[in-house]
């Protein structure tokens, strides 16, 4: 924590320092400040001006850099450069950046905006993009980049190495490189290490590796992220169903699917309909379309819970201190489930869990739920006798309290699990609707235990 909170007062110093030249209007010593940084921060420094501002600094970037800065951008400040730039600028853009960050940008920008990049890009690299864009938004082909280094197993060291000179520039990564035979069969790959190391006069195929992970280009991206987080690559090979490499993914790719991902989760365990849109740039009705929906099917769900108590009014008119503590046994129950589900649910994306394990899942929750619902249990029936409530009272509900950690705990290890099975996000088995199913489950056995030890 101390090493965020450093890192953030680093970051606000640097905002402070760079946003007095611009007030002063001091462009140069802006300029100069900038070349000191990385392409993120530089990004990050810009996309906080207004947009007139920042398209004045960005074209003072050097060329080399002004691409990576560009790709880090907002889509609105992107949108206010193409605005800005003439039709060789775009050219020049497109021609410096990845194929793969282009096609995040096209899929930002209105389509105005991608007509008049489109017409400013080679037929090669419009043809590839088109390519791309055409993959579904879930699968791995739309993020992957078709700029990589490939290798013949004939080919020498020396000439391996020539050939990455003369194409690396132009390739997102080249510590990894992929050796294909002349249908673009994928055959092996190797490290760059591994051919720096090597005598010059040895072939690639006698370097090589044969055992290579892969991924389809249809898989889903988040297949792929799971491949990453197993195996920690740098880089990914992508291939069609012939097993022809058409492209790589790369880190950088995978942790902005991550970050979605996580992202999209928390949205769903919410009980919200997912955004991918920032907080405050959303507006106040589409962020209300975003949760009314879930709102109005946890209301209707919730009036169960309602038809249980006036199914059970009797018994609350003949002992009036039982309704006390609905509230309370609601919540320890919805509490509990949500204990479960979010572990569960995290178990699941990380992968240590995997469905087979559900009676092992479900056995150990059994266990927790016995040891909490009981230390509950004790803790909350002396308090209720020395609060001078009768003790048959006490006991009903202790032992609800067991009943409700119990169930609660099950339901929000289950459901999580069935989702995966049915092939359903299994966010959606959050905290809300597992809440829900608990609290009704919690009221039943509630007042059967009160009717049954209190004889009503």
């Amino acid at each position: 924590m101390e090493d965020i909170l450093t890192h953030e007062g680093e970051a606000d110093e640097r905002r402070e320092k760079f946003q007095a030249f611009i007030d002063e209007r001091n462009f140069r010593e802006a300029k100069n400040f900038l070349s000191t940084l990385n392409v993120v921060d530089i990004a990050n420094l810009i996309d906080g001006l207004d947009p007139q501002t920042g398209v004045a600094l960005y074209r003072m970037l050097p060329k080399d850099v002004a691409a990576e800065v560009f790709a880090k951008f907002d889509p609105e400040q992107q949108e206010a450069i193409i605005y800005a730039s003439t039709d060789t600028e775009i050219r020049e853009l497109i021609e410096d950046m990845f194929l793969d960050d282009t096609v995040d940008l096209l899929e930002e920008m209105p389509s105005g905006v991608v007509s008049r990049i489109l017409e400013n890009t080679g037929h090669s690299d419009r043809s590839m993009i088109n390519q791309l864009l055409k993959y579904p938004d879930s699968s791995a082909g739309s993020i992957m980049t078709t700029e990589y280094i490939s290798l013949k197993k004939e080919m020498t060291v020396s000439s391996a190495i020539d050939k990455i000179k003369r194409e690396g520039i132009q390739s997102e990564t080249i510590y990894i490189l992929y050796v294909t035979d002349e249908n673009r069969i994928l055959e092996g790959i190797l490290s760059l290490r591994d051919l720096i190391v090597a005598d010059d006069s040895k072939r690639v195929g006698e370097l090589m590796r044969e055992d290579v992970i892969y991924a389809y280009t249809l898989d889903d991206k988040e297949e792929v992220a799971n491949i990453f987080k197993k195996y920690s690559f740098e880089a990914l090979p992508i291939v069609d169903q012939e097993k022809r490499i058409v492209g790589i993914v790369t880190v950088d790719d995978i942790l902005d699917v991550i970050e979605e991902e996580v992202t999209e989760d928390f949205q769903i365990m919410a009980a919200t309909t997912p955004t991918d849109k920032p907080y405050l740039e959303t507006g106040i009705f589409a962020l209300s379309k975003h949760r009314i929906l879930w709102l109005l099917i946890l209301m209707i769900s919730a009036t169960i819970t309602q038809k249980i108590i006036y199914n059970y009014e009797n018994i609350l008119q003949n002992v009036t201190f039982l309704s006390g503590f609905i509230p309370m046994l609601m919540d320890t129950g919805g509490n509990s489930g949500s204990q479960s589900s979010t572990l569960i649910i995290r178990g699941l994306a990380t992968g240590d869990i995997k469905s087979r394990d559900w009676y092992r899942v479900v056995f150990k929750e059994v266990r927790v739920a016995m040891v909490c619902g009981l230390a509950l249990a004790v803790i909350n029936y002396f308090k209720i006798y020395l609060d001078g409530i009768p003790s048959n009272v006490a006991l009903v509900v202790s032992l609800t309290l067991v009943c409700a950690v119990m169930i609660a705990k099950i339901v929000g290890a289950i459901l999580p699990m069935v989702a995966i099975k049915i092939k359903v996000d299994p966010a959606i088995m959050a905290s809300p609707l597992i809440t829900t199913i608990a609290d009704a489950l919690s009221l039943m056995v509630y007042f059967i235990i009160a009717r049954n030890i209190m004889s009503i």
